[in-house]
């Protein structure tokens, strides 16, 4: 079989996610050209070299002009019309029985030209949701405005300044044109990491299309108990350790809940933030300790082995994978009802609490504290219901089924 994957760039999470399924499908005999831009936002250094098997479409002059004009406007997916005409001719030549979309709306394809092609040569379609953007005008998470706009029709955007950004609310047209592009193919499945995404899809114009949910996926092999001297460290030896994991803190993630938290709870406890910044340093009280970042995924692993109990009070989600590396690690998760971040904890592992609600957060600390209701290797059991081979193998079993 002959497969290509489209992302925005080839490295991050979505890009890593591309590369590994298409590895998984070539030790399945299977042929994989996969494809993504040059963006234009990141220095050469942010960018590991461009892997085996790979290609990049369009440079980062386009992805500039496409941005510029985008932002500007309003209008994401309506440009770069060479780099896109240019990615045709290659899928053109090499004729492949499945096309697999990843996130695509930073500004990076021509989306009428791509769909164009997809719909008058019936190519068999898969495309994975990583967040809401596709059947929305404007926004990739509407949760925390509790927006139901995109389920009639994008009007009045008060996202315009969120991801993917612009400068003209244009979200009534965009809906429209969304509409009209991604609706109609004949044979396209959608995939989503959650059960709640798929939820969402259902409601939304892509309805008419089968969804089938298939987790995001971690490495067992990195993420497991680990030994460090990080309590030594930070003299944690008599401290029962709360550890909190983003990127990019701030309200989305719960900022404001750790450090209410850390004026509630005793000095029996200590909080611990990972993937902070001197901007957020300057947010936090001293009690909590703050590390910006790890150098590599092994140190986190020791981090999260360290702690006590992981807390995740996002309250704008899809599937978070810090919950599910948490767990390898033998670490119980107690996280907010926020998308599809439940759908990852069981009776064994962990406990969920409504969204915002600070006292009941507080309160399952205490019991968890008290009565350690859930062992280490429950945690590493669940865990491994998220292998990312197993994930990978699931795309591969798709493609397969056509």
């Amino acid at each position: 079989m002959r497969i290509v994957e489209l992302n925005m760039i080839h490295y991050g999470s979505t890009g890593k996610i591309m590369l590994q399924i298409a590895d998984c499908a070539r030790s399945r005999g299977h042929q994989v050209r996969t494809f993504s831009t040059r963006c234009y936002s990141k220095v050469k250094t942010d960018a590991p070299e461009i892997p085996k098997g790979h290609e990049l479409y369009s440079s980062k002059l386009s992805n500039f002009i496409h941005a510029l004009f985008g932002k500007m406007r309003g209008k994401n997916g309506c440009y770069s019309y060479i780099a896109t005409k240019n990615l045709i001719r290659k899928i053109k030549r090499w004729k492949p029985d499945v096309i697999h979309l990843h996130n695509l709306h930073s500004f990076v394809i021509n989306f009428p030209i791509l769909f164009k092609y997809i719909k008058k040569h019936n190519i068999r379609t898969i495309w994975t949701l990583h967040d809401c953007w596709t059947f929305t005008g404007q926004c990739a998470h509407f949760d925390m405005k509790g927006c139901e706009k995109w389920k009639t029709g994008c009007h009045h955007c008060s996202s315009i300044s969120d991801y993917p950004k612009v400068y003209r609310d244009n979200s009534k047209n965009m809906y429209s044109m969304k509409k009209k592009w991604f609706t109609g193919v004949e044979n396209m499945t959608l995939v989503t990491p959650s059960k709640w995404l798929a939820g969402l899809v259902k409601q939304s114009f892509l309805k008419e299309y089968p969804v089938k949910v298939i987790n995001n996926g971690i490495d067992l092999s990195i993420f497991k108990p680990t030994n460090s001297n990080f309590r030594q460290k930070y003299n944690l030896n008599d401290k029962f350790v709360i550890l909190g994991v983003a990127f990019g803190w701030g309200e989305k993630k719960g900022l404001d809940v750790f450090i209410e938290l850390s004026k509630r709870l005793d000095d029996r406890f200590k909080i611990v933030l990972v993937g902070t910044s001197e901007h957020v340093d300057k947010l936090l009280p001293i009690e909590i300790i703050s590390i910006h970042s790890t150098n590599n995924q092994q140190e986190l692993a020791e981090i999260y082995s360290a702690c006590d109990l992981f807390v995740n009070p996002t309250r704008e989600e899809n599937f978070p994978t810090v919950n599910i590396e948490a767990l390898a690690c033998g670490l119980p998760v107690l996280t907010f009802r926020t998308g599809g971040s439940p759908e990852i904890v069981d009776a064994t592992c962990g406990m969920v609490v409504e969204k915002n609600d600070v006292d009941a957060l507080e309160r399952e600390i205490l019991r968890i504290y008290k009565e350690k209701p859930y062992l280490k290797v429950s945690c590493i059991k669940r865990a491994k219901d998220f292998d990312k081979n197993k994930k990978f193998l699931e795309y591969v079993c798709l493609y397969e089924s056509i």
